[in-house]
């Protein structure tokens, strides 16, 4: 990143560093430069609004020309910031899948959820999420097109992370915005995780929606956790083996009686030793459960697991 967190990847495309925690590389947003204003995607957390608008400012642009606004999913890490851009952006407009537009628009639900998890942390983790304007959101499906002046986002239903789940392809520059289907993968380590929370972790439908970007070809993936990558093949393979080893993993050792905090901590160690046959660190805060932690990762595998046993 240069100075200020926030780069231009390519002509129009830029990448703000979010900072989230206070730490580098662990949530992105994304900027084109478009003839019909900026375009976002990924807003981050709430508190993360002032941190992206002074990343536009630090590419050189002007934050009241944003008129668009994508978010791939509803996720506070994705979407918590749209409304408070939106208090200040009055011409924008907040792109959401269909089953999440209304949380946004009544983040009540989504709040009280996310308490349960995170509890007196939640104004520290996620700042105060502010509703969108229902007359700023426009709902977006499998096979949309959000076309922003001179920039087209098809749009890619892709669930199995979560069902209100989406990615934006530009056909004609070889990028998708992969939210958190592609899995995450923080620099400088070549592995990739599945972010596997409750409530709508779907193991089936996530190597569907695989299935889905492999069909699109493209060139780069552009992942909320952190960063452009151009390995795609291997990307994915590596993240549809690692759903597989997870599930299997959990639901063996689960058989076996082993409490929620065994089952974090055996996680934990599978990781540590996959880290370690990768010849890499094995600082797993650093690499995953920052972004992805063990405990939570197991309540959504768990909760997978009893969905598919029926």
């Amino acid at each position: 990143m240069s100075a200020g967190n926030a780069v231009w990847l390519d002509e129009g495309l830029g990448v703000i560093d979010l900072r989230f925690r206070g730490e580098g590389k662990l949530i992105a947003a994304y900027v084109l430069d478009t003839t019909d204003g900026l375009l976002v995607i990924e807003t981050g957390p709430a508190n993360a609004a002032e941190v992206l608008l002074q990343g536009i400012r630090d590419l050189q642009r002007d934050p009241a020309d944003i008129r668009h606004i994508a978010v791939t999913h509803i996720h506070l890490d994705h979407a918590a910031a749209a409304g408070v851009l939106l208090q200040s952006l009055p011409q924008a407009k907040l792109y959401v899948h269909s089953i999440g537009a209304r949380h946004m628009i009544d983040p009540s639900r989504l709040l009280d959820s996310a308490g349960r998890i995170y509890g007196d942390q939640m104004e520290p983790l996620w700042g105060v999420m502010q509703p969108v304007p229902a007359d700023h959101v426009v709902t977006v499906d499998d096979g949309d097109q959000i076309r922003a002046g001179n920039v087209t986002l098809d749009v890619v239903y892709t669930p199995g992370h979560a069902s209100h789940h989406v990615a934006y392809s530009i056909a004609d520059r070889g990028v998708v915005f992969t939210g958190d289907v592609a899995g995450v993968r923080i620099p400088p380590s070549g592995l990739v995780w599945p972010p596997t929370p409750p409530p709508d972790i779907d193991a089936e439908a996530w190597h569907m929606s695989i299935g889905k970007l492999r069909a699109l070809n493209p060139d780069r993936l552009l992942l909320t956790h952190f960063g452009p990558f151009d390995n795609v093949e291997d990307h994915l393979d590596q993240l549809e083996a690692r759903i597989e080893r997870w599930v299997d993993l959990i639901a063996r050792l689960e058989a076996e009686g082993l409490d929620r905090d065994e089952l974090a901590e055996r996680l934990k160690l599978d990781a540590q030793d996959e880290m370690q046959a990768a010849g890499e660190s094995t600082d797993v805060q650093g690499a995953v459960s920052n972004v992805t932690p063990f405990g939570m990762a197991v309540d959504g595998l768990t909760r997978y697991l009893r969905k598919r046993s029926g």
